[in-house]
Order: structure tokens, then C-alpha cells, then sequence
């Protein structure tokens, strides 16, 4: 079924559901549910994150310092779990939308429309029409692209490559926007476009994979804004939009309970720590490792791995409903693996030849100054970031874990680091997380509670959201790296 649209007699299969505006098939069966779950998240417990926020002062003076809203939503709130990150988060996200910089603030908050559609985030588009408004944007601008200035509409490509096939740029993309003419970008309105387009893409990846709630308002009789919501609602609540009762854990582990699965996980990271100890692999299986590695990310979300999946529920092309479809073009458009079978022609952006501490750094804080600072702070922030906590265990180094789930991303967009052995990311993250990792970074408006759910059952859910904030990172980091690296070789 085509994206964009459908013949009427496809069209009498489907349902609009009142609230989000997702459009749903008859035969679900849907059923009538109760409002949305109460609390910031759909995921987690709502007491989980209210005791985070009473606990924490710090996060309200956060609030009041560097939220553009001036209130402390959702995301705040399940961000808040990691104080120290949210802080790094917030004073980036503030920078890029209201200090000053190479772009009205009205525009900021267009490009993270744009953005935010791509994935038809709808929580954070109508975050950003509200902000929109407030610094003065022209409201025509939101009837759809077809209103906006030139200029804007030019982003449309960038956009699209940038959220789902970032390896795809190259620089007669950049060549074409800066071109000299009426509607040409200066390079540092075009690299704070670009930052801006992929914190938003990244930031839908964590709306979905934290199952962010549309923020409640008072002024509603049932407290929730009906047309302020993302695409986890009560259709998918009452329906259990996603996978039967069938175990993700995949065929590598069995079926396992919690318990035992957490406990192999802690013996394959010592048996790794011991054995990198012991010997190093040699470059070229290295290499061998990685290819592997990428070539069986095909397999995740794909074919057999779905068997368990109703394919109705998850191979069907997204219908996308009009008030998202307007803020973009080619809304068919999506993730494609990098390493797609019997196409070798692309090749490897080898991290080695343009790293974000040696190349995009200083790239970006030359053409938008301060920014670098703030990303790479934020960057080496969730990297680092650690409680050496694992579920139930204490005083454990989960370099090896974190490593891996920020290199798995990267892998997936064709990044690859000479110095890790990829093998490592085989050992330790099973197929079920792999699901839900690929789902969240490459397609997160599929992400379901199921998903979130399946892996890592004993782990607490303030470790999700850390590994939510992991694959949020590495993806902005990886848009980045494509799209600089572009830039780079416009200016070489």
C-alpha cells in the first residue's frame, strides 16, 4: 500500500481513530479503552518518575532555566531519571532554539516540524506549532510546505536523506543549498539547520521508545489534548498494537527467564573482559566481524525474524495522516538497510578517516559557535555515563554493554570503528533487544510497549531509558557525521 494515500475501496477497510488520527484496520476488532495511561510515559510506572522528580530539585531549576515551554513535560520528566544527562540535554536543546544563532527563532522551530514529521511525531509537532507561534511565526506557514518560503521547502531533501538514509548525502547536496541565489543557505544557517534536524529526528527516536504521553492540559475536560499526541495512543492501548504472545527472546538464548537471562548477560561481559585480555583479534578478522555484523542486521526486522509478528501489524506501509503528511514531501520514504543484500556498492564510512572529536567538532563550531561544545558534552556525557548498577548488581563495569549498544547503531547506518571487535556486540545484545534497538533508531513510530517490554526483563526502567538515551545520542551523532563530512568535502 502506497503512503501517501489509497483507492477508496482500500479505504473502507480502514478506521480513523478519533484521538490520535491513526488510521486503523476494521477487522483489529478495535475496542473502546479508558484515556491514555496517566504519568509522563505509556511505559514506565507513573510513580517511578514522580519520585525522580520530588527527589530532584535540580530538574525544576532546569526547568526554569532552560525550557523553552517553561513548564516540565513529559519528556523532562522521564528524562529526569538521569539528572546529570538532562542537564547536558536541555542546555544544548535551548541553545540551538533560543540563544543566539544563525536563524530566526521562528524558523527553528519550523525545521524541528519537519523534522519531527519525517516520523509523524505528532508530540512534537504540536510541541513546536505552539513555540512556533509564540516567537512570531507566520501561522499560514502551518497549513503545509506548500506555504512556507522556498528557501525552507529547500530543506525538504536534506531532511529526508538525513532521517533515514543519512549515507546517502553527498556534497552536490550541500552545493545546491548554498548555491548563490534568492534562496540560497549561508553554511552556518545550514549547520544549524542540520543540527537541528537531527536532534529531532533523534528525539522522536526517544518519544516513541519511551512511550512519551501527550502532555496533559487543564483547559480540557478530560485533561488531555486530543490533537497533541504522538502515535502511541489508546487504539494501541486497547488493541496491544504489535506482536502476539509470542516470545522475542529469539533462537540464540531459548527461552530463558529473566532471572538466568540477566545472569548470562553478566557472564558473557566477564568472559569478553577476559578473553580481550587474553588476545586480540587481528585486523582483517576485525573487519570480517563488522561485515557480519552488518550484513545480519538485514535480518532484524526483516523475514524470519518476524515470524512471531502479525505481519499486518508490522510490515504494512503507515498510512500518515494529513496534518503530518503536509510538513513533508515523499512521506514514502524510509529506512533502507545500509548493507541491503546484493548491493556492495556503498561503501563503509570508516569512523577513523572523520571522527566527530577530530573532524565534525571543530566543523561545526566554526560555522555555529558554542554548539560543538554543548553537543560533544552531551555526547561524551550519555558515553560515559554509568550507577555501575546492572538490574539487582552493583559495582559493575557496563563499559562493554554501553559500548556496544551506541557501536550497533552505528553499524546500522554503515559506521564503522577499526578498533572494535563487533563480536562483542553479537555477545551482548540479544535478538529481542536488537528488535527493539533497530526499530527505535531506524522506524520509532513502530515502537510498541511489547517491544519495550521483551528484553532485559529484570532491568529497572531508569536502565531503559538510559539505553533510550544511548541510541538517541548515537543516531544524532551519526546524522551528524554524514552531513558534516558532506560539508567538509563542499569546502575541500
Amino acid at each position: 500500500m502506497n503512503r501517501g494515500g489509497s483507492s477508496p475501496s482500500a479505504a473502507a477497510n480502514y478506521l480513523l481513530c478519533t484521538n490520535c488520527r491513526k488510521v486503523l484496520r476494521k477487522d483489529k476488532r478495535i475496542r473502546v479503552s479508558q484515556p491514555l495511561t496517566r504519568g509522563p510515559s505509556a511505559f514506565i510506572p507513573e510513580k517511578e518518575v514522580v519520585q525522580a522528580n520530588t527527589v530532584d530539585e535540580r530538574t525544576n531549576f532546569l526547568v526554569e532555566e532552560y525550557s523553552t515551554s517553561g513548564r516540565l513535560d513529559n519528556i523532562t520528566q522521564v528524562m529526569s531519571l538521569h539528572a546529570q544527562y538532562l542537564e547536558s540535554f536541555l542546555r544544548s536543546q535551548f541553545y540551538m532554539l533560543r540563544m543566539d544563532g544563525p536563524l530566526p527563532l521562528p524558523h527553528r522551530h519550523y525545521i524541528a516540524i519537519m523534522a519531527a514529521a519525517r516520523h509523524q511525531c505528532s508530540y512534537l509537532i504540536n510541541m513546536h506549532v505552539d513555540e512556533f507561534l509564540k516567537t512570531g511565526g507566520i501561522a499560514e506557514w502551518l497549513n503545509g510546505l506548500e506555504y512556507v518560503p522556498q528557501r525552507l521547502k529547500n530543506l525538504n531533501e536534506i531532511n529526508k536523506l538525513l532521517a533515514h538514509r543519512p549515507w546517502l548525502i553527498t556534497k552536490e547536496h550541500i552545493q545546491k543549498l548554498v548555491k548563490t541565489g534568492e534562496n540560497n543557505w549561508s553554511l552556518p544557517e545550514l549547520v544549524h539547520a542540520v543540527v537541528l534536524l537531527a536532534h529531532y529526528h533523534a528525539l522522536a527516536s526517544f518519544v516513541f521508545g519511551s512511550g512519551i504521553n501527550p502532555e496533559r492540559d487543564p483547559e480540557i475536560s478530560n485533561g488531555f489534548r486530543l490533537i497533541s499526541v504522538n502515535n502511541f495512543c489508546v487504539c494501541d492501548l486497547a488493541n496491544d498494537n504489535s506482536i502476539e504472545n509470542a516470545s522475542l527472546t529469539g533462537n540464540n538464548f531459548g527461552i530463558v527467564d529473566s532471572l538466568s537471562e540477566l545472569e548470562a548477560l553478566m557472564d558473557r561481559m566477564k568472559r569478553l573482559r577476559e578473553e580481550r585480555e587474553d588476545e586480540e583479534a587481528s585486523q582483517e578478522e576485525m573487519t570480517t566481524r563488522f561485515e557480519k555484523e552488518k550484513k545480519e542486521s538485514l535480518f532484524v526486522v526483516s523475514g524470519d525474524t518476524f515470524h512471531s509478528f502479525p505481519h499486518s501489524d508490522f510490515e504494512d506501509d503507515m498510512i500518515i495522516t494529513s496534518d503530518v503528511s503536509r510538513y513533508i514531501e515523499d512521506p514514502g520514504f524510509g529506512y533502507e538497510d545500509f548493507a541491503r543484500r546484493g548491493e556492495e556498492h556503498l561503501p563503509t564510512f570508516r569512523a577513523q578517516d572523520y571522527t566527530w572529536e577530530n573532524h565534525g567538532f571543530s566543523l561545526v563550531n566554526r560555522l555555529y559557535s558554542d554548539i560543538g561544545h554543548l553537543l560533544d558534552e552531551k555526547f561524551r556525557m550519555v558515553y560515559n555515563l554509568t550507577y555501575n548498577t546492572m538490574a539487582t548488581h552493583e559495582d559493575v563495569d557496563t563499559t562493554t554493554l554501553r559500548r556496544a549498544l551506541f557501536n550497533y547503531v552505528h553499524c546500522m547506518f554503515g559506521i564503522r570503528y577499526d578498533d572494535y571487535d563487533y563480536g562483542e556486540v553479537n555477545q551482548l545484545l540479544e535478538r529481542s533487544l536488537k528488535v527493539y534497538i533497530k526499530t527505535v533508531t531506524c522506524y520509532p513510530e513502530r515502537t510498541t510497549k511489547r517491544m519495550y517490554d521483551s528484553y532485559w526483563r529484570q532491568f529497572k526502567h531508569s536502565e531503559k531509558v538510559h539505553v533510550n538515551l544511548l541510541l538517541m545520542e548515537a543516531r544524532m551523532q551519526a546524522e551528524l557525521l554524514y552531513a558534516l563530512r558532506a560539508i567538509t568535502r563542499h569546502l575541500t
